[in-house]
């Protein structure tokens, strides 16, 4: 037992690494941003955004030049989960959150798509160069057309969360920037090696370490983002995040394993992992969908509704790991 003390060190010292760094790094990639007289609405759907995607992707990075590529896929797929399950699950639990319209017509199909698109991708148990690159290539359109829309149809939550990055020198960015960038790269070694460690140690997949362990690590920083934006009122921006952050994980996050290395990831990946993506995710977007029929203009992600969501989570959890 004492062997695996060090590992397992190593897991705890990543995590809380990389959540301290994700949020130095969006302080000092936003300031900068906002020096060079970048618009709030901008840096509030770019930076802000996608900040707290940036240990997912580091860790995949990682998990990758580690020769655990399946680590990364993991990591995609259970962060997934964790953000609709344990992320919002919790944060409606603690404060009950009006969801817009707009998330029904607006990020909610772009979301299904892009889930639809990771399936067909998983569906014959192999993730391979070609559809990895597609996968990726789609970040493209999908940004520009929310930075579109977005510009066009500004969103107030939005854009405070830009005016509230705070004022730094160009030399303060610069170090923050660089400072949490590079113990964000130490961090996601530190977990990437202690979680392979302890895979091998106990026989369990580097797979189901990545959809546990990892996932719900690097989901931290979403936790946070989104407990603080639904405390402060904002409350688009913590169930915003949520959408963002789970089109990025499958756009970039799990193409960048298959770009690296293509992976038989077996069938039972995409009938019981991705299907658990996906049904949770059709789950939280009907209720929703249910919450604005009518000529409603907002529905509530309720203290029940979050009660299901992260009962939804633990069931997942309780069908995984007899299976490890």
């Amino acid at each position: 037992m004492t062997a695996l003390l060090v590992p397992l060190l190593y897991i705890l010292l990543g995590l809380a690494g990389l959540i301290w760094s994700a949020d130095r790094f969006v302080i000092g990639s936003a300031g900068l941003a906002r020096n060079l007289g970048i618009s709030p609405l901008m840096i509030g759907l770019t930076i802000v955004a996608l900040g707290t995607s940036a240990p997912e992707v580091i860790v995949s990075i990682n998990a990758v030049l580690q020769d655990s590529a399946s680590i990364a896929v993991g990591n995609a797929l259970g962060s997934n989960l964790a953000n609709i399950g344990l992320v919002l699950g919790v944060t409606a639990l603690i404060a009950p959150l009006p969801a817009q319209r707009h998330l029904i017509w607006q990020e909610g199909p772009v979301l299904l798509l892009v889930t639809l698109a990771a399936g067909l991708c998983l569906s014959n148990g192999w993730l391979g160069r070609i559809e990895s690159l597609l996968l990726l290539a789609m970040i493209v359109p999908v940004m520009f057309a929310a930075i579109y829309y977005k510009k066009s149809h500004p969103d107030p939550e939005i854009v405070a969360e830009g005016e509230q990055v705070p004022k730094l020198s160009n030399t303060a960015a610069i170090l923050w920037f660089v400072l949490g960038l590079v113990v964000m790269l130490i961090s996601a070694r530190l977990l990437v090696s202690g979680a392979k460690t302890v895979a091998l140690e106990f026989g369990i997949s580097e797979l189901v370490i990545g959809l546990t362990v990892v996932a719900i690590g690097t989901s931290l920083p979403e936790l946070a983002a989104s407990l603080a934006s639904a405390l402060k009122g904002h409350h688009d921006i913590a169930i915003g995040n949520i959408f963002g952050s789970n089109m990025f994980n499958l756009l970039a996050v799990m193409p960048i394993a298959g770009i690296a290395k293509p992976l038989n990831i077996g069938m039972d990946v995409f009938y019981r992992d991705y299907a658990a993506v996906a049904i949770l995710t059709v789950v939280f977007i009907s209720i929703i969908a249910y919450g604005l029929r009518g000529k409603r203009q907002q529905a509530v992600l309720s203290r029940r509704v979050g009660g299901l969501l992260l009962g939804l989570y633990v069931l997942y959890y309780l069908i995984l790991l007899p299976t490890s």
